[in-house]
């Protein structure tokens, strides 16, 4: 290899490098309130690249949660210290994902046929069924998570292994909603196999440290599989609101097996 084919290869590696930081801090911005601290020079592909990234932003919120929670625990109670975090985690996401289930359980509970369910999912107000899931899923985390010993350890975890589902949804299913209208257009579209397997090897690593892998994997698989076939029999698909909401269900469904155990 002469100078300049190794100048090159120098060169490619650093815009790989420095695509992937931008990759990253755009998941940031695309999941969370937090600032993107670099300039990002947005793309499609450059979106696409981004959902690798997901479950570490997780992992970041999770250790701002765990975090929090040993700090307001000093003063308060579990159940008051992991309501307070609850409401941190509200503003601190956007209630992102909170948001997608509302709509979907509205979608689906509201609507006869495909188009119907989603011209509801994209209704902005929120529907009867969307505010009973949405209430009921709030109040059955908070429970879960003060049942989990220790609390931390839920707070932690749960969010780097919840957002790893959607990814895998987004591997199996179509996407079925309106392309020019979706915030998860860019992410949905050229998902790339070998960037889920760095994501789920990532994932596997991190539960495997803290034993918990059991859980993790039943949590993740239980909702690809239930929440996804719900999705492919009655969208044809997935949406945004949906994958949104498979992050809240796995959450809560790994909360509950850490706490059974």
């Amino acid at each position: 290899m002469n100078r300049k084919d190794k100048d090159e290869e120098v060169e490619e590696n650093r815009l790989n490098i420095q695509r992937e930081w931008q990759a990253f801090w755009l998941a940031v911005g695309f999941l969370t309130r937090i600032p993107m601290l670099v300039r990002v020079d947005y793309s499609q592909p450059l979106m696409n690249q981004s959902s690798v990234y997901f479950p570490l932003v997780g992992l970041m919120l999770g250790a701002l949660y765990a975090g929090l929670y040993a700090l307001l625990a000093v003063w308060w109670s579990p159940l008051i210290s992991v309501l307070l975090v609850l409401a941190f985690h509200l503003w601190i996401t956007g209630a992102f994902h909170e948001d997608g289930m509302a709509d979907s359980v509205d979608g689906l509970g509201g609507g006869y046929t495909v188009e119907r369910r989603l011209e509801i999912m994209k209704d902005s107000r929120i529907g009867t069924y969307g505010a009973a899931a949405l209430v009921l899923v709030l109040l059955l985390k908070v429970v879960v998570l003060v049942a989990v010993s220790p609390v931390w350890l839920g707070l932690l975890v749960a969010p780097a292994v919840s957002r790893l589902t959607p990814l895998c949804l987004m591997r199996w299913l179509p996407y079925v909603t309106d392309p020019d209208t979706s915030k998860s257009k860019p992410v949905a579209e050229g998902f790339s196999r070998e960037r889920l397997a760095v994501a789920a090897i990532a994932v596997a690593l991190l539960v495997l440290v803290f034993q918990v892998a059991m859980a993790a994997l039943l949590a993740v698989a239980l909702v690809v599989v239930v929440w996804g076939t719900m999705l492919k029999k009655n969208l044809g698909g997935y949406t945004g609101d949906a994958l949104g909401a498979s992050v809240v269900l796995s959450e809560l469904v790994f909360l509950l097996l850490l706490a059974a155990a």
